[in-house]
């Protein structure tokens, strides 16, 4: 596994692990992974994810573990910066010419707000490299509709989005991934039905709106940090779906 940095703050880097032996004539797949954590430092940041990579690679794809830049401990994110970050870690891909990558198969998985930055990376126009496939892991789908639920997290989302959605209403709109639909790309939502942080109905409204690009896995007897455990069934829900795309 190496670091790369894919710009000047300290939170710029991505994890690049590839899978031992012999890669592919075209090189290996690649999934992007990108964590959760309400867009803050407090709540752990990549390292969050290196049990889903581990398992990745062990199935014959190459992981890049994106970290970002996020709110609180001179995080310096927030919303358009934080999405600009996992736009420019996935494009960054295109300068690693020295590792066996084939570009022409990528997907991101994402889990809560690492969902919302994949899912709306995936629909993003321009991209120098275009995910072929995203997987949302229990993901914030609407900004606007989070921030209606009230509660302490009303001032996370302020914070983030730089306002009120009355003050700062089209930036909620592109921040919103079911603003952005259709992503153009095959998509698998992933939520459980225990989840107590993630509202359930936001997550299968986002499904039903995307239509056939978007499959949905409503999985019984799941909470919202069971998608991070590499046994759990939320986990093979999503390596079951990958497969078809490396």
């Amino acid at each position: 596994m190496a670091n790369h940095t894919y710009g000047v703050h300290p939170h710029q880097v991505a994890e690049l692990t590839l899978p031992e032996g012999e890669p592919p004539a075209a090189g290996w797949p690649v999934a992007v992974v990108v964590h959760g954590g309400f867009w803050t430092t407090a709540n752990g940041g990549a390292d969050r994810m290196v049990g889903l990579c581990a398992d990745l690679v062990s199935r014959g794809w190459a992981s890049w573990n994106v970290e970002y830049r996020r709110l609180g401990g001179g995080g310096d994110g927030g919303w358009p910066q934080t999405f600009g970050d996992v736009a420019a870690a996935t494009d960054h891909l295109a300068t690693l010419t020295g590792e066996p990558l084939d570009l022409t198969r990528v997907a991101s998985i994402g889990h809560s707000a690492g969902g919302h930055l994949t899912l709306l990376d995936a629909a993003r126009s321009g991209a120098t490299v275009r995910v072929r496939a995203t997987i949302a892991q229990a993901p914030v789908t609407d900004v606007l509709h989070a921030h209606a639920l009230g509660g302490p997290g009303v001032e996370i989302i302020e914070t983030f989005m730089g306002g009120s959605p009355e003050t700062r209403a089209d930036a909620y709109a592109a921040a919103s991934p079911v603003q952005q639909l259709p992503l153009g790309v095959p998509t698998l939502v992933v939520q459980g039905e225990l989840d107590d942080l993630v509202p359930t109905p936001m997550v299968t409204a986002f499904a039903e709106a995307a239509g056939e690009e978007c499959e949905l896995a409503l999985l019984p007897g799941v909470g919202h940090f069971d998608h991070l455990e590499p046994d759990s069934p939320a986990w093979a829900t999503v390596v079951d779906w990958i497969r078809r795309f490396g």
